[in-house]
């Protein structure tokens, strides 16, 4: 890459990061090219890019954006995953991965520019992911006018029982 091209890729890449809920850092040595096409692969379907980038570029990326609390971490041959939209998704494919691959590992991460150690990405990794989440909101939504019928229908009932046995006992004295 010539001067021009590092910096249009470094423009790009504080872009990327600028618009990133989080970041996470991995180190890859080792790793063969089938494991890091699945982990780009998951984490692609997770709305999360993950990217090989020489550490002084993304030190240069990252200035002025909520990553450059990462900086110090960079060291190493280390690849970045860049979450979009869902933060907790990757921080789970990153977590499996490097369960799965042990030469896939951890470093460092970033959320609002907030840094995550390893058993931080670990925990968040744990939380129920976006989805799961918002039907277990609608599931305690719905569970509200559902007990509020049910309650409903059974003072109704009730009713009709009460009435039933005053019909009953009017018809035994006549």
């Amino acid at each position: 890459m010539d001067k021009e091209e590092k910096a249009i890729f470094v423009t790009d890449l504080r872009e990327r990061l600028r618009t990133a809920k989080a970041v996470f850092v991995v180190e890859y040595k080792g790793l063969d090219v089938e494991a890091m096409n699945r982990v780009r692969s998951e984490l692609r379907k997770n709305d999360a890019e993950f990217r090989v980038v020489k550490n002084r570029l993304l030190r240069l990326a990252s200035r002025d954006t909520e990553s450059a609390s990462i900086e110090s971490q960079l060291s190493g041959p280390c690849a970045v995953a860049i979450a979009y939209k869902d933060v907790v998704a990757p921080a789970k494919v990153l977590s499996e991965m490097s369960k799965a691959y042990e030469k896939l590992e951890l470093k460092v991460g970033q959320m609002s520019g907030k840094v995550m150690d390893v058993p931080t990405i670990r925990r968040l990794a744990d939380i129920p992911g976006r989805e799961q989440l918002l039907a277990q909101v609608l599931a305690g939504m719905q569970a509200v006018p559902a007990s509020l019928v049910r309650v409903l229908h059974g003072v109704i009932a009730n009713l009709m029982n009460v009435l039933n046995a005053i019909g009953t006992a009017k018809e035994k004295r006549q």
